[in-house]
């Protein structure tokens, strides 16, 4: 079964771990030098951000790249986006997950719920957002079902709108939602730096 291995590469992976603000932070180095930072919150166990980098073509680091949490953080590229400003009308795409589901919110779309049509194109691996008005086309992956090598399935989707937000959320695969739980169990041995005095508190 193709589930281990993700979870292997994980568990390979060089691991460093901050507790600071009541997330823990945890920062992977995989064998091809790639980096993914992840934050989960400390009380809930829920994933906050998750974020990857890797090498550029002359081998200097590159920009992170966000997969799950606020597109951009003002700490990440502050200058950057102070520069160049997208409209603040344009519809805003971004992943949010709950302990049970992958969830993605796109702000400011403000067509009423029946203009949206949400579906899954299984042969590409991919989720395509449409709209009868023809004002927003989105398609997107969902990269843990990739990485776990597990199927799409219709109907573990489904979305609701409201305050100019639609909201799709895809049920965790049972498969996934196991492996998550692993995971937590090994995150939580990982001693932890904390941040602020030297008082090593056991979280």
């Amino acid at each position: 079964m193709a589930v281990p291995s993700w979870l292997e590469r994980l568990r390979a992976a060089g691991k460093t771990a901050l507790v600071q603000d009541g997330k823990r932070k945890i920062h992977y180095l995989f064998e091809d030098g790639k980096e993914m930072a992840e934050e989960y919150d400390i009380k809930t166990g829920q994933l906050i951000s998750r974020k990857w980098r890797e090498k550029n073509t002359l081998g200097g680091t590159g920009k992170w790249q966000v997969e799950v949490g606020e597109p951009t953080s003002p700490l990440l590229g502050a200058l950057e986006s102070e520069l160049i400003t997208e409209s603040s009308s344009n519809p805003i795409f971004m992943r949010k997950d709950t302990l049970s589901s992958f969830q993605w919110r796109i702000r400011n779309l403000p067509y009423p719920k029946e203009v949206y049509s949400v579906s899954v194109e299984e042969e590409q691996r991919c989720c395509v957002i449409r709209t009868t008005n023809k004002k927003y086309y989105k398609k997107f992956s969902i990269p843990d079902l990739d990485r776990y090598h597990l199927p799409l399935d219709a109907a573990a989707m489904s979305f609701t709108h409201a305050n100019n937000t639609l909201i799709i959320t895809y049920q965790k695969p049972k498969e996934i939602l196991a492996a998550e739980e692993q995971l937590q169990k090994e995150l939580k041995k990982i001693k932890a730096a904390n941040s602020g005095d030297g008082d090593c508190k056991t979280q």
